[in-house]
């Protein structure tokens, strides 16, 4: 077996004022896999993803156990080059996006690695172009739907050619062609994808893997079909599907592979 893309090992961490949120959090994910991070509110799922590029760490709480992306520990020295390697793609996109125009937002962070001219140009409109976004480049991000922005702070983090694409509740406050667009983009994309979502229908469209995290704990890691039918699960961890939703009905060939 190769060695993973992205390797946690007994993560355990507290934050200063003694709140546990994770107790000895195991998970290896391999390049190319799509895996969807599910759980209830307060499982532990931000935690656990502000470990991944050293927002994070054991220096900042009460932590113990490592994280490493293709063999190289998250610690405060490889930061810089971590934080290329393992994009996040917050819940607000305006979170991410501060300059005047949707090409300097995308620029911004392949600029703060030195690269410019006509390298810089290549990276960013490359990174729109995988979002459909690129001839919007010009334009004021506010001026943009929110589905818009979304996509737009996407390329922010592809621009810096991650190895690993996280994304924060990315169906979140979508309409319905948005969030459909929004998976064909992601669909397309080669990179390794790790989606927290409470949007269980998603996770099933798009991760043929979901870890399930509950109070601080893995406690699933499977496809995400067999976690999805599975009741006992699902109601132990207060996970529930929409009303109407199905997992069954849907033709197994169909799901993600």
């Amino acid at each position: 077996m190769t060695t993973p893309v992205l390797d946690v090992r007994s993560l355990a961490f507290a934050y200063p004022d003694g709140h546990q949120a994770l107790f000895g959090v195991d998970l290896h994910v391999h390049a190319g896999e799509r895996v969807a991070l599910l759980g209830p509110n307060g499982a532990g799922k931000t935690t656990l993803v502000l470990h991944l590029n050293g927002i994070l760490s054991g220096e900042s709480g009460d932590g113990a156990g490592s994280v490493a992306v293709s063999g190289l520990p998250v610690t405060k020295k490889n930061l810089l080059e971590i934080r290329r390697r393992v994009g996040i793609v917050f819940q607000d996109p305006d979170d991410q996006l501060f300059m005047g125009s949707v090409r300097a937002d995308v620029g911004f962070g392949p600029a703060n690695l030195g690269l410019k001219g006509a390298a810089l140009e290549r990276r960013v409109m490359d990174a729109l172009d995988q979002v459909g976004m690129a001839d919007f480049a010009d334009r004021p991000p506010h001026h943009l739907s929110f589905g818009q922005r979304r996509r737009v702070a996407v390329a922010t983090v592809l621009a810096m050619e991650p190895e690993i694409l996280v994304l924060d509740e990315p169906s979140s406050n979508l309409d319905p062609a948005s969030r459909r667009e929004l998976a064909d983009i992601l669909r397309g994309l080669d990179v390794t994808l790790l989606m927290v979502t409470h949007d269980l229908p998603y996770a099933l469209e798009l991760c043929p893997r979901a870890v399930v995290l509950s109070d601080g704990r893995v406690v699933a890691d499977g496809s995400t079909y067999d976690v999805l039918t599975d009741e006992a699960l699902m109601r132990a961890h207060r996970l529930e599907l929409p009303w109407g939703f199905d997992p069954r009905t849907i033709a197994v060939d169909s799901l993600p592979r």
